[in-house]
């Protein structure tokens, strides 16, 4: 049972309160996640959201930091691996390190926002909100929403939280490994914003001209003008790349791919409508990012997954063939071969991809999220001083 807040003060209106702590900078993941929530959340009139970026909250250089996740993910990855597992071995001087940049403007924050919980959804601000909640004896009942598939690491896992909502079995089993009581985690599955899950009449046999859709996360990596002249070169197919917020990737493959393939390749950056082009699309071929993942298989899109980021990402190509969500080619070599199987025998593999994902996305993801928070009780306000008091909600977002 969650304890009495004795920190913020709330007058006695019924309209809940919730402050999202978002990431704009940190891959498109988190935010993707917030807006799934947001569209479920804002259908009730008795709800009231204040969305925030966590490394706004401590200032420029924190900010810098997040802003520095898409060149360094984009232009080595071996640095970010290096990263990600020193911040995984020193978690706790990480939330320390967060808890002084941040912790003026997050008071500033709770005392202007005045919400009804916390929740947070990028591992930098679990630790650190918590530490800050402890210090200032702000008894706030606090959650995470895991924005990770496989491989996370103790940021994500603070024992001290109230309740961690994962997004799948495999999470799960890392945040008991890290000693979370088991009673605190609930399976959830992964948030996908509404527009996704419209499943389209796809061909998956007979197939005459394939229609490819090749896109590698937010920031736009990977060997992507390799692989489409050889997907124009050995099938009849058109090739829609997105290429992110990568504009120099996007440049490069205009010039590669236009003057050779004409209107058989078409070169985007970033899409605010990339569930049309999902839609449209007979294969994917993407990096494993969880959010990119989920929203290609609430679109029935099968997937060829062609790598993954170091660290958080490493085994969601595994987790991708376990569920029959698609195929991982893990040398670019065998892409071709791994696409006549696939399309062979009038489209068995395809059509079989399909209904594994279909059977596996739970489409009630968002809306089973919030009837969890909303089912949170809350405890009778203890007037002090003729003041009441509430809780706090604060909901943070990565990738």
């Amino acid at each position: 049972m969650f304890v009495r807040l004795k920190y913020l003060e709330r007058n006695d209106s019924v309209t809940k309160k919730i402050l999202v702590i978002s990431s704009d900078h940190t891959g498109h993941g988190h935010k993707s996640i917030a807006e799934a929530l947001y569209e479920k959340i804002n259908v009730d009139s008795q709800i009231d959201i204040h969305v925030v970026d966590g490394f706004a909250l401590g200032g420029k250089a924190l900010l810098n930091i997040g802003k520095s996740y898409g060149p360094i993910t984009r232009y080595s990855a071996k640095l970010w691996d290096m990263i990600w597992h020193l911040s995984a071995k020193h978690s706790t001087l990480v939330d320390k390190m967060i808890e002084l940049m941040i912790r003026s403007n997050f008071l500033t924050l709770l005392n202007k926002v005045k919400p009804d919980l916390i929740l947070s959804i990028h591992p930098n601000f679990n630790g650190s909100v918590i530490n800050i909640l402890k210090k200032e004896n702000i008894n706030v009942p606090f959650g995470t929403l895991i924005a990770d598939l496989v491989n996370i690491y103790p940021l994500w896992a603070d024992q001290r939280v109230d309740f961690i909502l994962s997004p799948t079995e495999e999470a799960k089993e890392k945040c008991l490994e890290f000693g979370v009581p088991e009673d605190k985690i609930h399976v959830v599955g992964f948030p996908v914003r509404e527009r996704f899950h419209r499943y389209s009449d796809k061909r998956t046999s007979k197939i005459s001209t394939i229609n490819f859709l090749m896109m590698s996360g937010g920031e736009g990596v990977g060997n992507m003008s390799g692989m489409a002249e050889e997907l124009l070169e050995r099938f009849d197919c058109t090739v829609s790349i997105i290429a992110g917020r990568n504009e120099k990737l996007k440049m490069e493959l205009e010039s590669s791919l236009k003057e050779r393939f004409g209107d058989r390749a078409q070169i985007f950056g970033f899409v605010k409508n990339i569930q049309d082009l999902m839609r449209a699309a007979d294969i994917a071929i993407t990096r494993g990012s969880p959010n990119v993942m989920f929203e290609a298989v609430a679109t029935n899109l099968p997937i060829i997954i062609t790598g993954a980021l170091p660290g958080q990402e490493k085994d969601n190509p595994r987790f991708a063939e376990k569920y029959n969500l698609g195929v991982f080619c893990q040398n670019t070599e065998q892409l071709t071969s791994i696409i006549e199987d696939m399309l062979g025998k009038d489209g068995e593999r395809l059509s079989s991809i399909k209904e594994s994902q279909r059977n596996f996305i739970n489409q009630q993801a968002a809306e089973d999220i919030l009837n969890f928070l909303l089912s949170v009780e809350e405890q009778e306000y203890v007037p002090v001083k003729k003041k009441r008091f509430a809780f706090a909600f604060a909901f943070a977002s990565n990738k």
